[in-house]
């Protein structure tokens, strides 16, 4: 999956291979600014790896990240229960691939119509465009969003219903500024605070209640 980042910005970079050539012979500040945002796509399509906490009691951050808001809700989707949930806002210049928080199945995945307002907006988690997956094990369903930005248009999902995904593995991406978000079972001990900055895979975001 390391990989898997650049394929999705080929195009990209095709487009702007043309436009290179074509600038070359406009302006060299042309030429340069196209050569400026190569290397900016290469930067934002980096998919590093990571050193995944083994504790099977905690939660790993869905995605780098800082931490926008985190608060008590109802999971309406696929818990139709209480949860606290931790959103994650993405810039420009964050990681955009997300990453499983917790090893489990995938069991529901769905893709949702929407806006695309900016991801630091209120009323963002209802309104865009987004994505929501579940991974079950037996401490639970742990549900996990993707939601696009004013920027960010396209969400990228690589795994499917029925794969089996350990903590920090990643699932998907979404291109440019975004949010992500995941929801915790209530007697979790939530270990981030707003403000936060935390890295997808490797950051705990919390602990979970003992068995």
């Amino acid at each position: 999956m390391r990989f898997q980042t650049l394929y999705e910005a080929r195009w990209i970079f095709a487009a702007l291979v043309i436009l290179g050539v074509a600038g070359y012979f406009v302006s060299v500040w042309v030429f340069l600014t196209i050569v400026l945002f190569f290397f900016y796509v290469i930067s934002f399509f980096r998919d590093p790896e990571r050193v995944v906490p083994t504790d099977n009691d905690v939660v790993v951050a869905a995605a780098d990240g800082t931490v926008a808001d985190i608060i008590e809700i109802e999971e309406t989707e696929v818990l139709q229960a209480r949860r606290r949930r931790v959103g994650i806002f993405l810039s420009v210049f964050n990681v955009h691939t997300n990453r499983a928080p917790v090893d489990g199945r995938i069991t529901y995945r769905m893709a949702h119509e929407g806006r695309c307002l900016d991801a630091r907006h209120r009323d963002c988690s209802e309104k865009n465009r987004s994505m929501t997956w579940a991974f079950e094990n037996p401490r639970g369903v742990f549900v996990v969003r993707q939601l696009t930005g004013m920027i960010a248009r396209r969400i990228v999902g690589w795994s499917k219903v029925g794969d089996d995904l350990k903590k920090g593995e990643r699932f998907g991406m979404i291109r440019f500024g975004s949010r992500t978000e995941v929801y915790l079972p209530l007697d979790a001990v939530v270990l981030v605070k707003v403000g936060d900055r935390v890295r997808g895979g490797s950051s705990v975001i919390a602990r979970l209640a003992k068995e």
